[in-house]
C-alpha cells in the first residue's frame, strides 16, 4: 500500500463534510480491501510525518485505485486530501505500467463535499486568485485537469457522493455506483448553485432543473437512468465489478486509449461544456452575495452539523433522513 502524505481555500459548496462517524482511519476496518500493493511512501508532495489521505495500491496488473482516507469525515475534500489525490493521479499518468485508475472512498461513503471545516493553514493543492469566484475556478481547474489525463479514470461511488464528491465523480471518465448510493447537491438550497455545474451536460435540462430547483439526490439506479453513472451494482459486489470493468480497460494499449479518451472530451469541448461549465462557475460566486447564503453561514457559528440539520430538516433528507 503507497500513501501520499501532507500536502487550502475558503468555505465553499460542501455540504455534510463532517461526521460523526467513529468509522476507523484504516480501510480495511471500514470494509475495503488493500488489495496487493507493496508499501512506500512516493514523492515531493510527502512530508515527514505524512497524514494519510489517499491510499494507493495495485489490485491488478495495470490498475492503479486510489482510496480517499477521510472515513471518519465522509471523505470530505480538504485542500490536504486534494493535494495527496492530484499527486497520486499525476503519477499514475506518469507510470507507464499503470493503464487505468479507480477511485473511490474508505468507510461509510465515496464523498460528502468539500470540507466546510478546513483547516486555514494547510496549503491550496494549486494557487487560487483573490478574485470574487476564484473557489469556483480553482477547484474546476482541478476536475478539468483529471479530463486531460491521458489515463482513463473509473469512480467508484458508494453511500454519499454529494456536491464537491459530485465533481470529482463527473471528472472521471466512468462512474459506477452502489444501488443504494445517495447522489446530490444540496447546497442549492442554502449556499449557492455549483462550483462545477455537470448537471445539464450528463443529465439534460429537465431533470438538472429539477436537481437544481430541489436539491434532491437521487439513488444509484435513479442516477444510471439519468445519465450521471454507466452502471450500478450491490455494494457488497461494486469492489469486485469495478475491477472487472477496469481489467477489460487495461487491455487496450494506453497510447490508442488516450486518444479515446480524447474523442469523448473533444465532442463534449466542441458542444461547449467546459464553456458552460466555467460561465456557471462564475454564477456560483454570486450565490455567496444573496441575503439567504449570508444568514446560512451566520448559522455556522453554531457548528456545521447544526446548520446543515436546520438545512435539510424540512425536507427530510440527507442527514435528518437517517435512522
Amino acid at each position: 500500500m503507497r500513501h501520499f502524505g501532507k500536502g487550502s481555500g475558503p468555505l465553499a459548496d460542501t455540504v455534510t463534510s463532517e461526521s460523526n462517524s467513529n468509522d476507523s482511519s484504516n480501510p480495511s476496518a471500514a470494509g475495503i480491501s488493500d488489495g496487493a500493493g507493496v508499501s512506500a511512501v512516493i514523492g515531493a508532495a510527502v512530508s515527514a510525518t505524512p497524514q494519510v489521505l489517499v491510499l494507493v495500491d495495485d489490485p491488478l496488473p495495470a490498475v492503479r485505485r486510489l482510496t480517499l482516507n477521510r472515513p471518519n469525515k465522509r471523505n470530505a475534500l480538504s485542500n490536504g486530501l486534494r493535494t495527496q489525490l492530484f499527486a497520486a493521479l499525476r503519477a499514475a499518468d506518469a507510470d507507464p505500467l499503470v493503464r487505468v485508475i479507480v477511485i473511490r472512498g474508505a468507510g461509510p461513503c465515496f464523498s460528502a463535499g468539500y470540507d466546510l471545516a478546513q483547516d486555514p493553514t494547510e496549503p491550496l493543492p494549486w494557487p487560487i486568485t483573490r478574485a470574487d469566484g476564484g473557489w469556483a475556478r480553482h477547484v474546476v481547474q482541478g476536475w478539468f485537469e483529471m479530463m486531460d489525463l491521458a489515463t482513463p479514470i473509473i469512480a467508484q461511488v458508494h453511500g454519499f457522493c454529494l456536491a464537491g464528491g459530485t465533481e470529482l465523480a463527473t471528472a472521471c471518465d466512468l462512474v459506477y455506483v452502489a444501488h443504494d448510493a445517495q447522489i446530490g447537491y444540496p447546497p442549492v438550497r442554502s449556499m449557492s448553485p455549483p462550483d462545477m455545474a455537470w448537471h445539464v451536460w450528463l443529465m439534460g435540462m429537465r431533470r438538472a432543473m429539477e436537481a437544481m430547483l430541489t436539491g434532491d439526490s437521487m439513488t444509484g439506479d435513479q442516477a444510471v437512468e439519468a445519465g450521471f453513472a454507466n452502471r450500478a451494482f450491490a455494494a457488497d459486489e461494486l469492489d469486485e465489478r469495478v475491477l472487472e470493468i477496469a481489467d477489460r480497460v487495461a487491455k487496450v494499449s494506453p497510447d490508442l486509449q488516450a486518444l479515446n479518451k480524447r474523442v469523448v472530451h473533444r465532442a463534449m469541448e466542441s458542444m461547449g461544456m467546459r464553456d458552460g461549465m466555467r460561465a456557471t462557475a462564475d454564477i456560483n460566486a454570486l450565490g455567496f452575495h444573496q441575503r439567504s447564503s449570508r444568514e446560512y453561514f451566520a448559522q455556522f457559528s453554531k457548528g456545521v452539523t447544526t446548520a446543515l440539520s436546520a438545512r435539510d430538516a424540512q425536507f427530510g433528507d440527507y442527514r435528518e433522513g437517517q435512522s
